[in-house]
């Protein structure tokens, strides 16, 4: 039987119950009711039944769990693009892959601790669906530090396979260090250091994060947190020569990194190229010893030369109008807060509040020359009832002639990588500050840390690094409608020394806040909130509380544009 709307002139179509049957080898029909005077609801669930369905009154259709689920489906669904669910590789315990997932997962969609995020994956106070996507039922936060565990135990095996796809022979590589602070006293990697969060009395880890050309982060290390920046680079250089299986790599880090004994001892000795910059102190020998002129720059902004003091080595000189300008300016306003610090303590002095004494004022000034670090750009003279101070302007001028230079060292030959290609690969390491910025603050929040054992910090740390990876990717697919720009090339830029300036796109995309598509544009935290309200909900009927079904949300136009752009079906995972 089915139901056939029949035409019928001017008037309403007649609504009939038909059924086919067979006469003499000929298909014939027949009416078996008029349903025209039938409510339009009735007539469709009519339909329905006829079609095999099940018809329920609306009052009869309820959501029993509506689970944020878009963010958990573009996630997921970009981990198993990428492939990195199959770096993991297949643990005997098959439960442990799939809660390492989960682990990597959440630190982009809620990161936090592991019992917070045993309740977010547990079927019955789960915050998303990104469990029930991985099938992980009940789960208890000692199987996620199994997890953990397993993950950090497979650290090797993954980022050299993670290696594989990101790092070729003669390529650049990105190396830079950060910190974070550690709860509590127990860890044993952690140290009192230099803490970059300015995070005073805390004991931190020290972490070196290895990126691709591109900024893709592809290996992390976790030292104590008080080994000096140098002392990091042998374990960078073996990792890659040994474990990664690379001859030849241009090494890029900062000055404070890649220093002269590095690359005396390490660096040449493996037969690895580098990109590092020189010391300040460095600079000014190379100016005294006539290495170079600074009115070579007056009408250029780039030089290369060639020092004795440096054999073997290209030296490119550059100088940053912009930066020289932000360079004088930090310096007036420092030497202005030092002098209203020195005067408010000799007024002290002098009203007898103060300290007494030259040994005692003599602390006391110490204590702001610390504080600012300018104390070679003043003449002080301490006596037993007080002190004097005035700038030495001779000084204040020798520390002037080199602002806004910057000489960038380099073991690459010319015929390989030319001088501005040079600049700008230095000024990659940008990309792996942009890194650490996701890792620590704003998407990832790595700390504070409040793992005590020391494999399972080197594990958290390789965790985030990998929910790192991810976001790469995703940022790299989702840039038409983040603020991120497109096509950082096309920003019109005077000189590879002169700062990147933003896309033509990416300049209308700041201004209107909307898309080319017309669509909002998006941060990216921003776009996985909208993403999560495309819920996943579980579906029940009054005909049969046991019988249930999954309905995924329409997509919003952002939302399908996004699932589009990373390749996603948030209803097939």
């Amino acid at each position: 039987m089915y139901i056939e709307a029949v035409p019928n002139r001017g008037s309403p179509p007649a609504i009939l119950l038909r059924e086919s049957f067979r006469d003499n080898g000929r298909v014939r029909k027949r009416t078996l009711a008029n349903l025209s005077d039938w409510p339009t609801a009735l007539l469709e669930g009519f339909r329905t039944l006829l079609k095999g369905g099940i018809a329920v009154a609306a009052e009869g259709i309820g959501i029993r769990r509506a689970l944020p689920h878009g963010h958990a489906a573009a996630v997921l669904g970009t981990i198993r693009a990428i492939g990195l669910d199959r770096l993991l590789g297949k643990p005997a315990d098959q439960r442990l892959a799939p809660l390492a997932i989960a682990l990597i997962a959440s630190r982009l969609i809620a990161p936090t601790s592991k019992l917070a995020t045993a309740r977010d994956l547990t079927a019955d106070t789960a915050c998303s669906s990104l469990g029930r996507l991985l099938g992980l039922g009940v789960v208890d936060e000692v199987e996620l530090y199994r997890a953990l565990d397993w993950l950090g135990a497979r650290q090797a095996a993954v980022e050299t396979g993670l290696a594989r796809r990101h790092l070729k022979e003669g390529a650049l590589v990105l190396y830079d260090l950060s910190s974070s602070w550690v709860e509590g006293r127990c860890c044993a990697l952690a140290r009192f250091g230099y803490s970059r969060d300015g995070k005073k009395g805390k004991l931190q880890i020290v972490y070196g994060l290895l990126c691709a050309a591109d900024g893709c982060p592809v290996a992390v290390e976790v030292f104590e947190g008080n080994t000096a920046d140098p002392m990091t680079l042998s374990v960078q250089i073996d990792k890659l020569k040994e474990r990664f299986g690379l001859s030849r790599v241009v090494l890029v880090g900062d000055r404070g990194m890649i220093t002269s004994a590095r690359i005396r001892d390490e660096l040449r000795p493996a037969g690895l190229d580098w990109i590092t910059a020189l010391r300040a102190p460095q600079i000014r020998a190379l100016l005294d010893a006539g290495a170079f002129q600074l009115s070579l720059f007056d009408e250029r902004d780039l030089a290369e030369i060639t020092t004795p003091e440096f054999p073997g080595e290209r030296l490119v000189v550059c100088k940053n109008p912009l930066l020289a300008a932000e360079r004088a300016r930090k310096r007036e306003d420092l030497l202005q807060a030092t002098e209203a610090a020195l005067r408010k303590l000799a007024d002290q002095i002098a009203r007898g509040s103060g300290p007494a004494g030259q040994d005692k004022i003599a602390r006391a000034v110490g204590r702001i020359e610390n504080r600012y670090k300018l104390a070679k750009l003043f003449d002080i003279a301490i006596a037993e009832d007080g002190f004097s101070f005035r700038r030495n302007p001779a000084r204040i001028a020798d520390e002037a002639r080199l602002d806004g230079f910057y000489v960038i060292r380099t073991s690459v030959e010319n015929n390989v990588l030319a001088a501005n290609n040079v600049v700008g690969a230095y000024k990659s390491l940008a990309r792996v500050e942009r890194a650490f910025r996701s890792l620590k603050t704003v998407d990832l929040h790595l700390r504070p840390i409040h793992h005590w054992l020391a494999p399972r910090v080197r594990a958290h740390v390789f965790l985030c690094m990998l929910a790192g990876h991810v976001e790469w990717h995703m940022r790299e697919r989702l840039k038409s409608i983040l603020f991120d720009d497109d096509d950082p090339t096309a920003g019109e830029r005077a000189s590879i020394v002169a700062p990147a300036q933003p896309s033509p796109a990416a300049l209308r995309k700041r201004a209107s806040k909307l898309t080319a598509d017309g669509g909002p544009v998006h941060s990216f935290q921003s776009l996985l909130r909208d993403l999560a309200t495309c819920t996943l909900n579980e579906m029940t009927t009054t005909l049969n509380d046991a019988y249930r079904f999954a309905l995924v949300a329409t997509p919003t136009p952002t939302q399908a544009q996004a699932f589009n752009l990373l390749d996603v079906d948030p209803t097939r995972l």
